[in-house]
């Protein structure tokens, strides 16, 4: 959705309004690089207006910035329904109309209303030619126009689940991991309590507008099963989909009938005393986090958080697995259980990674690319009390501190920083350093530094590097990522990992000059686990 669409609430009116400076850092970098260094061929246009034009007729983001700045050549469409005018949509940018909700195509948008458009020079012919271009353009660079395809292609090969499996190893999260309750071991366990709903629930073809078609999609219950026969699995459900009727905003974890809600706590009571382990499958899925609404809060949905205290006293050998999409509130989970790993929706071979973390075959090494906050109101949108803005406007007041640039800037305690995630072994940082201590502007920072496994076993580790600049002229976050690696080590092994930073991606955008702009002077750069967990600091200076 290009660009600055970050809600779904009023998403189809509601204006959008962000200083140059925040959109330049914050918002537009991925999408010049997709079109830069991905080489895009199409562009798809956010439902939302911005400083005041709507996203699929905004001459400033459409020409201005995509075309004339970045240089894209491919075809810009619109999101379904999101076309609003002819003339305006013409001449300011779009090149294809999709989805809008009128049965007869002769009425839309582009359809003979252009056609007219043109006819009466309210739109110049030459515009259709660029259209037509940029459409062509496309459909020669991926040979649809009469020549066959480069290759065959191919769907859902071991090779690609290999590599879906690989993807969810490495970014299964683990949260916490008190009295080593984890990794299980097998030898030990006759019986596992399997609980909840998304034990056995399948994510990929869920999630309205946003859903893929998988073929294969393996659940912790599938994987448990055809990993360890030998081990007896008990199923309960523990909880259901349950919304409060003719409530609009889905008070999550209030069910309609109470009765039915307290029976599956029973029978995964049940399942939990009856067993020597209890894995819970708790969190979110795909028609809780989906497209077209926000969620309304961080509680965890269906009375999940009571389901777990009840299992975790049934049976103190108690493990919850999180699969969802964005942070919850984990604070009475965290407090309740030894062992807490976080899961994403995490496609074709998700059970298969999952369990073969909670097992030990992986040691987990993935780290959060978002901020759990520990209350709603600490978040920039909510603090700044931006969202949802309306009934016409949202201004974003954060500016350029998002995310955990606001958390560490105003010293706010997050639940779990920007970058967290632990590991089954442990890691030593040490002698970090830049190959030089003053930089020209075109110039790469090299980054070096020493990490060592002092656990038992192997594991990966990602380093993050983290640059700040307390004194400088201009606004500026407290410190940012700037660039990370990750390493695998076996049991005992250090190596030396070096991370290139480049000296233009300190740069700041300039308003006034309308260009980027590299402040001189000094600047740190401190090396961590997260953004909040910092294992040493070295300067260097640029002229």
């Amino acid at each position: 959705h290009y660009a600055i669409n970050n809600q779904e609430t009023l998403r189809g009116t509601i204006d959008v309004q962000a200083d140059e400076r925040t959109i330049r850092e914050m918002y537009l970098p991925v999408f010049e690089a997709a079109v830069k260094e991905g080489n895009a061929y199409s562009v798809m246009s956010a439902y939302n207006r911005f400083r005041g034009a709507y996203l699929s007729e905004n001459d400033y983001m459409l020409n201005t910035i995509l075309r004339d700045e970045w240089g894209f050549k491919g075809f810009v469409m619109s999101d379904w329904g999101a076309v609003h005018s002819t003339k305006e949509s013409a001449l300011y940018g779009l090149d294809i109309e999709m989805g809008t909700e009128i049965d007869n195509y002769d009425d839309w948008f582009f359809s003979k209303a252009l056609i007219a458009a043109v006819q009466n020079g309210e739109v110049p012919e030459s515009v259709i030619d660029d259209k037509v271009r940029n459409i062509l353009y496309v459909m020669e660079e991926i040979h649809a126009i009469g020549s066959a395809p480069r290759a065959k292609g191919a769907l859902n090969t071991p090779d690609h689940l290999q590599v879906a499996y690989e993807v969810a190893s490495e970014s299964v999260v683990l949260l916490k991991n008190a009295n080593n309750a984890l990794p299980l071991k097998s030898s030990g366990i006759k019986s596992i309590a399997v609980i909840g709903d998304n034990a056995k629930r399948k994510h990929a073809n869920q999630g309205f507008g946003a859903g893929v078609k998988t073929k294969t999609e393996v659940t912790p219950y599938d994987a448990l099963v055809s990993s360890y026969p030998d081990i007896k699995i008990n199923y309960a459900q523990g909880y259901k989909e349950q919304y409060l009727k003719n409530d609009l905003n889905r008070s999550w974890g209030l069910p309609v009938d109470y009765e039915a809600n307290e029976q599956l706590v029973a029978e995964a009571v049940a399942a939990a005393q009856a067993s020597d382990v209890a894995i819970v499958f708790a969190g979110s899925n795909r028609l809780v986090e989906t497209e077209a609404e926000d969620r309304k809060g961080l509680r965890l949905p269906f009375g999940q958080e009571a389901l777990i205290k009840a299992v975790k006293a049934a049976n103190p050998n108690t493990i919850v697995v999180i699969i969802a999409g964005s942070p919850h509130d984990l604070s009475e989970i965290d407090a309740t259980v030894d062992g807490l790993v976080w899961s994403w929706f995490n496609g074709s071979r998700a059970g298969d990674a999952i369990v073969d973390v909670l097992f030990g075959e992986v040691n987990p090494s993935g780290k959060l690319p978002v901020t759990f906050p520990k209350r709603l109101e600490d978040s920039p949108a909510h603090a700044t009390n931006s969202f949802p803005g309306g009934p016409d406007v949202v201004t974003y007041d954060e500016g350029i501190l998002i995310g955990y640039r606001w958390f560490d800037t105003h010293d706010v305690e997050p639940f779990y920083p920007f970058g967290y995630g632990l590991s089954y072994t442990s890691f030593e940082y040490s002698d970090l350093k830049t190959d030089k201590s003053s930089y020209a502007l075109d110039e790469i920072i090299q980054v070096s530094l020493k990490v060592k496994n002092t656990g038992a076993v192997d594991g990966k580790e990602t380093i993050q590097l983290y640059t700040s600049k307390p004194e400088s002229a201009i606004q500026r976050a407290a410190r940012e990522l700037k660039g990370f690696g990750k390493i695998a080590l076996k049991a005992g092994e250090e190596k030396v990992i070096s991370i290139e930073i480049p000296v233009r991606e300190l740069a700041f955008y300039d308003v006034k000059a309308k260009d980027w702009s590299v402040e001189p002077g000094s600047y740190y750069v401190a090396s961590g686990t997260s953004s909040r967990d910092l294992r040493g600091t070295v300067s260097f200076s640029v002229e």
